[in-house]
């Protein structure tokens, strides 16, 4: 089996160095790693430069302003049996071919999700990685047995490359490419496996700002993606995931700010299972990933919520009501990997 790994990278000169190191000290060697250089002004080219032939580097003179139009590019170069996506400022475990060489011996599976960490950083991406943990060690778990694993992360996720050029293709007509292909296979009943020990580490926004705007792009495009592929919900195991995802979602975000204007105290009797929740995921993540700022910062998810729900009602009435579809794509500040 020849695998392939996947990178766009667009001034990604703070990160892309130990990305691509990352890629090339593997387990198990990757067969072929391109980088598809999408228009960068900063020293991205130049890095990229001093890896030589270990890499195959597709330069793209001026940035195309979506991941999804560098990876199309990307991929009229791969030449692997199974081909890996991952991001510029990710970093995959020294395993993570192996464990996708390992997964692609089922000649069942089309298509496999890896498992995302948080790089340490400040109190916003100790929060994130709660996130990850609540996302993955519990949705994606029950997701997997309900046979539909709601998205393959864009920075750690691998593909049949002949599959994908027969039954998928980039439409360009999302923000979230990775949640379009995964609902794609879904619709064409491919089997997607999903493995906790492919980790990837990836750099999460260490500002409001940057936080605020990457849940707009996220909750944009799940909106996007529901409407796109909404024949899903006929079917009861989609139907029942899509509605916890969705109706649960506006149920909760509206609840959220109602509750305080008709009862503060009834509204804190509201909020309380979730802090305990988030506390008692702050010892479990501080237990498992064995880092202590996880327990310290638990609380300060409660903010965070605030902050998702109103996001998540605002993508709602923009792309849903009014239909303003949005397709910029925000690129969040890089910093530099250690």
């Amino acid at each position: 089996m020849k695998i392939s790994i996947l990178i766009p990278c667009h001034n990604e000169a703070p990160s892309i160095r130990r990305c691509v190191e990352s890629c090339l000290n593997q387990s198990r060697k990757a067969d072929q790693i391109v980088v598809v250089n999408d228009g960068s002004t900063d020293e991205s080219g130049k890095i990229l430069a001093t890896f030589g032939n270990k890499i195959k580097v597709v330069t793209i003179p001026k940035a195309t302003g979506n991941k999804s139009f560098a990876q199309e590019q990307g991929l009229k170069y791969i030449s692997g049996d199974v081909f890996i996506a991952t991001d510029g400022d990710t970093i995959l475990d020294k395993n993570f071919v192996k464990r996708i060489e390992i997964d692609f011996a089922d000649g069942d599976v089309a298509a496999v999700a890896g498992y995302v960490r948080s790089l340490k950083h400040n109190w916003l991406t100790a929060c994130r990685e709660l996130d990850y943990i609540v996302g993955q060690d519990l949705h994606k778990v029950a997701q997997k047995h309900l046979n539909f694993l709601f998205v393959i992360p864009g920075c750690a996720g691998a593909f049949r490359r002949d599959l994908f050029l027969r039954h998928m293709k980039f439409e360009h007509d999302t923000l979230t490419e990775d949640l379009d292909f995964t609902y794609r296979l879904h619709e064409q009943y491919f089997t997607v496996a999903y493995d906790r020990e492919a980790i990837a580490y990836t750099q999460d926004p260490a500002t409001l700002k940057s936080y605020v705007n990457q849940m707009r792009r996220w909750y944009a495009g799940g909106w996007q993606n529901l409407m796109k592929h909404f024949s899903l919900v006929s079917r009861p195991a989609n139907a029942l995931e899509l509605s916890l995802m969705y109706i649960e979602g506006l149920t909760f975000s509206v609840l959220l700010f109602i509750f305080p204007l008709i009862n503060i105290n009834f509204f804190k009797f509201f909020l309380a299972p979730y802090f305990v929740f988030m506390i008692l995921f702050g010892i479990y993540g501080s237990i498992v990933r064995r880092r202590l700022d996880l327990l310290v910062y638990s609380p300060c998810y409660i903010f965070l919520i605030f902050i998702n729900s109103f996001v998540f009602l605002e993508q709602f009435v923009k792309e849903v009501i009014f239909r303003k579809k949005s397709l910029f794509w925000f690129k969040p500040e890089r910093r530099i990997i250690t």
